[in-house]
C-alpha cells in the first residue's frame, strides 16, 4: 500500500534530519506549492502595493529553514508549524523595516497627497500584532503559538493539536480566547 502525501513527507523530513540530502531534494517539490498556498493567504493579509512577493517570501523562508541546522523533524505539521512562524517574522521584519524607512531611513521626500494612508496602517497593524503577539507569549505562551499555527500557519485544529501536542478541543479554547486578548491589545493602543 502507497504511503499518503502527509507520511511521505514526514519520512522525507525524518531522512533529512539524519543528514540524508537527497531526501531534502525530494521534499522540496512535495512542499512548495503548500508552502507558496500559505505564503500567498499571508500576502493577501498585506496592503496592496506590498513589494514583497509571494514567491519570495517562500524562497526566504526556505533559506531560513536549510540554515537551521541539526533540527530533529518529527511531521508534517510541526514542519509547517516551523515555516509559518518563519515566514511570520519575514513578513514583520520586512514591515519594521518598511516604519525605519518611512522615519527617514533613506527615504524619498513625497508630498502629503503622495503617500498611502492604507499602507502605513497595514504596516502598523502587522507590528502591533506582533507585539500584542510578544506580551501573548509572556502571559500565555501556549495560545500564544496557537496563534502563530493557526493565524500565520495556516494550519488547522487537528494540525495545530498535532504539532503541539494537546487535544482539539483545548486548541479551540486557546484559539478563541487568545484572538480576544490579541484584539483587546491591538484595538486599545489606536
Amino acid at each position: 500500500m502507497p504511503l499518503s502525501p502527509a507520511e511521505n513527507v514526514t519520512g522525507l523530513l525524518i531522512d533529512w534530519s539524519n543528514g540524508d540530502q537527497t531526501a531534502y531534494e525530494r521534499l522540496v517539490p512535495m512542499v512548495y506549492a503548500e508552502l507558496h498556498r500559505l505564503a500567498h493567504h499571508y500576502m493577501n493579509r498585506e496592503r496592496v502595493d506590498h513589494t514583497l512577493q509571494t514567491t519570495a517570501l517562500v524562497n526566504e523562508a526556505y533559506v531560513r529553514l536549510v540554515d537551521q541546522k541539526r533540527m530533529q523533524w518529527q511531521n508534517r505539521a510541526q514542519f509547517f508549524g516551523i515555516c509559518a512562524e518563519l515566514m511570520r517574522r519575514i513578513l514583520v521584519d520586512y514591515a519594521r523595516q518598511q516604519q525605519y524607512q518611512k522615519r527617514g531611513g533613506g527615504a524619498q521626500r513625497v508630498t502629503l497627497e503622495e503617500t498611502s494612508k492604507v499602507t502605513e496602517e497595514k504596516t502598523a497593524d502587522l507590528v502591533a500584532l506582533d507585539e500584542a503577539l510578544k506580551n501573548l507569549t509572556k502571559f500565555d505562551p501556549r495560545k500564544a503559538r496557537v496563534v502563530e499555527l493557526r493565524f500565520f500557519g495556516g494550519l488547522n485544529v487537528d494540525e495545530t493539536a498535532e504539532v503541539m501536542g494537546i487535544h482539539p478541543n483545548t486548541v479551540i479554547r486557546d484559539w478563541s480566547a487568545a484572538r480576544s486578548w490579541l484584539y483587546k491589545a491591538v484595538t486599545s493602543d489606536k
